[in-house]
């Protein structure tokens, strides 16, 4: 089998210019936007501006990589490797976090995840970072095969009326979200004579935290998750993107809610996905959750 990273051409047929603008070019207007406001905030007196902005900007970014990572875990988890049922409260939360988090349509990404486990690290596996690390980096999300993106739904995924109906409308969901929405929040702080400046610095923080979030994603673990790499780097992958980045074990046991052990703080922390479905599970928003033997 031809590798992926050399079967696919790159060129303008097969660039996928949605995937650019959600790795690329979203990112860097929310960059541009947030070193705007803090310049125009320091150098321009008419405007009001307050240092603590920048802490509050902080922790805004640290809540959008938490919120993007409360779509990735049940779509992972539940949704690919079946380690758990959601409910339909869930699967909309679900839903509404994976178009906050750019993650693009259901059906791809487990189909794509779905090769990616058949033929791990190996020709025919969409990342392989032994054919490139740039390749699964990014690569496989800007050019694709007009194959790959024409395969049909899942057949369990069938079985969920609210994910399929919501992801047909990934496009428009997404526009809402990230466009229609911002627009009204800025509308009403004008209206209400709020400050548009913190207004704008905090909608360029949640850009960035969904941007960290998502290479913390593509890149932790599609290329580190499959090399070797230090404990310190993998905690620090798992914290951004919800314990997801503890790889080592995943392709021997897929199916389990949990990445790291049910016992001990740090281990809940870090694996905060798995966390969050076990209160989801308490809740009745999420049942019969499987685990890894070596985690329950």
């Amino acid at each position: 089998m031809t590798p992926r990273s050399t079967a696919i051409p790159k060129n303008w047929k097969t660039f996928d210019i949605p995937s650019f603008f959600s790795a690329f070019g979203y990112p860097v207007l929310g960059v541009v936007l947030f070193v705007t406001m803090i310049l125009l905030g320091v150098f321009v007196s008419q405007l009001t501006f307050h240092w603590w902005y920048v802490p509050l900007a902080f922790g805004v970014i640290a809540f959008s990589v938490f919120w993007c990572n409360m779509g990735i875990g049940p779509l992972h988890r539940i949704l690919q490797h079946r380690a758990g049922e959601l409910a339909p409260p869930a699967q909309v939360v679900a839903m509404l976090n994976l178009f906050f988090a750019m993650q693009g349509r259901v059906r791809d990404w487990v189909n794509y995840h779905s090769q990616h486990h058949r033929f791990a690290d190996q020709p025919g596996d969409p990342h392989n970072p032994f054919e490139s690390k740039r390749w699964a980096w990014v690569g496989w999300i800007l050019w694709r095969d007009q194959n790959d993106v024409e395969r049909p739904w899942p057949l369990w995924l069938k079985k969920h009326p609210i994910i399929v109906w919501m992801d047909e409308f990934y496009i428009q969901f997404s526009i809402v979200i990230h466009f229609v929405v911002p627009a009204i929040v800025y509308l009403i702080v004008w209206a209400a004579g709020g400050s548009l400046v913190l207004t704008a610095l905090l909608h360029a923080s949640v850009i960035i935290g969904r941007a960290i979030q998502f290479h913390a994603t593509v890149y932790g673990i599609n290329v580190l998750g499959h090399l070797k790499t230090p404990v310190w780097a993998d905690h620090l992958m798992a914290l951004l993107t919800g314990g997801e980045a503890f790889h080592d074990h995943h392709h021997d046991q897929p199916q389990s809610a949990l990445h790291r052990p049910r016992k001990g703080v740090w281990n809940r922390i870090v694996d905060y996905n798995g966390t969050v479905l076990l209160l989801l599970e308490k809740i009745g928003w999420v049942r019969n959750l499987k685990i890894a033997p070596q985690f329950a």
